[in-house]
């Protein structure tokens, strides 16, 4: 990827942000492997590096030791068993190992890059990512969800130096990673429309030029559905290319706006409600593949049926909220919700927005047929049962997601109008 190709025609932006990032090197190619040590040395990173991966990656990644170690590396590792998601204790972990060296490379996706990511932000020390399946949007991000004491909250991170692919690697990676990947880059859709929700609502920032590049990411990869699955390594490459484009967003704008809405706060609902029993929640891009059918599919629903709204102050109820969250998460749910996020937002004033709301949810989702497609045709999982949500944990996240976090969504403004939502929650 030219990357300053891509800083340039963000310069001088309308928006009045200056548009940066860190990532020096983005590199996807066929047999990228043999050249990472290379790629690290171009990128004038500290020989003495610690090497994170699981059993799985690591052999993925076959050959990246010895690629390393004849450009003159010196290595150390920490190889999990098999690494499914980040955990505040995992990061501790890596952040302990990281005193006698001065660069870090990660071998995988989606958790172990959060951590890792996390630890070299700590830890000030720079960063590689090696990837082994085009599975989730976060490897340019320059935050990493982690999950501490059962809660899923962002943290701030390292963006990468380095990004690597090896598209041999990331064409035969497991079907149900590269169709996660898709899942979570359909996500998108809504994380556009919110974000311009919370412009419009209450003046937050928004970039018309972070955004395009956003809908170019969308367009890239919706015309790849027919082949997500395909062991094919141009088609690989292209979609790593999304998702670190995808990433990059997030880091020009400088929060996680342009890529995430209210699909990945019901997928962090169901992530923190199973893990609190002990249950592995899924991979991420396939919960949030799932969310974002359930929410594009409830927010077109509800604009279809509303053409004029009432609006009322606030007035959740705390104790069903509560009670859906239950003891192992109440309190740092009721932390996010202090203050609200909704303060300050007048019911009228949301009933005369809601005209410019409505045109945008109808007219920037993609209808659920349409949605529902594509995301069969690059065989993404689209229902709960497929990502193991019952009823009742359905419900609670499409009903009590918006206040898991403290952001302006959608699904957190329609409890002030007359809207009925258990009516959409199906």
């Amino acid at each position: 990827m030219d990357l300053q190709a891509l800083l340039k025609d963000m310069k001088n932006c309308p928006c009045g942000k200056t548009h940066t990032f860190n990532t020096q090197f983005c590199e996807i190619g066929s047999g990228l492997t043999a050249k990472t040590g290379e790629i690290l040395e171009k990128a004038n990173f500290d020989k003495k590096i610690l090497l994170v991966a699981d059993r799985n990656t690591l052999a993925a990644a076959d050959g990246i030791l010895d690629a390393l170690k004849n450009s003159g590396f010196i290595i150390k590792q920490f190889i999990y068993n098999d690494q499914k998601y980040a955990n505040a204790e995992q990061v501790d972990e890596v952040e302990a190992l990281c005193a006698d060296i001065g660069s870090i490379i990660s071998v995988g996706t989606g958790s172990l890059n959060d951590i890792c990511r996390v630890a070299a932000f700590r830890k000030n020390k720079q960063y590689c990512i090696f990837a082994t399946a085009p599975s989730m949007d976060g490897f340019a991000s320059d935050t990493a969800p982690i999950v501490k004491d059962n809660y899923k909250t962002s943290w701030q991170a390292k963006q990468p130096e380095v990004i690597i692919g090896d598209t041999k690697i990331l064409a035969a990676s497991p079907t149900i990673l590269k169709s996660a990947g898709f899942g979570d880059v359909m996500a998108k859709y809504l994380a556009l429309v919110e974000w311009k929700i919370g412009n419009i609502v209450a003046g937050e920032y928004y970039c018309d030029n972070v955004a395009g590049l956003v809908r170019e990411a969308l367009r890239r990869i919706t015309a790849l559905c027919d082949h997500v699955t395909d062991n094919d390594e141009q088609t690989a490459g292209k979609i790593m290319e999304v998702l670190v484009l995808t990433g990059l967003a997030m880091k020009l704008t400088g929060n996680s706006r342009p890529a995430a809405g209210s699909e990945h706060v019901v997928s962090h609902f169901w992530e923190c409600k199973k893990i609190v029993k002990g249950i592995w929640p899924d991979f991420h891009g396939r919960k949030v593949g799932v969310a974002t059918v359930l929410i594009n599919r409830m927010f077109r629903q509800i604009a279809a049926d509303y053409p004029e709204i009432e609006t009322h102050a606030d007035n959740p109820d705390w104790e069903a909220i509560k009670k859906a969250y239950g003891p192992a998460l109440v309190d740092s749910m009721l932390a996010e919700n202090n203050p609200s996020i909704i303060d300050g937002i007048e019911p009228a004033h949301l009933k005369a927005c809601w005209p410019e709301i409505r045109n945008l949810v109808l007219t920037e989702l993609p209808t659920d047929e349409h949605l529902v497609d594509m995301m069969k045709r690059a065989g993404a999982a689209i229902t709960p049962e497929e990502v193991h949500v019952d009823a009742q944990l359905l419900h609670d996240a499409l009903k009590y997601h918006p206040y898991m976090r403290r952001r302006l969504l959608l699904s957190r403004l329609l409890p002030m109008t007359n809207v009925d939502i258990d009516q959409y929650i199906k």
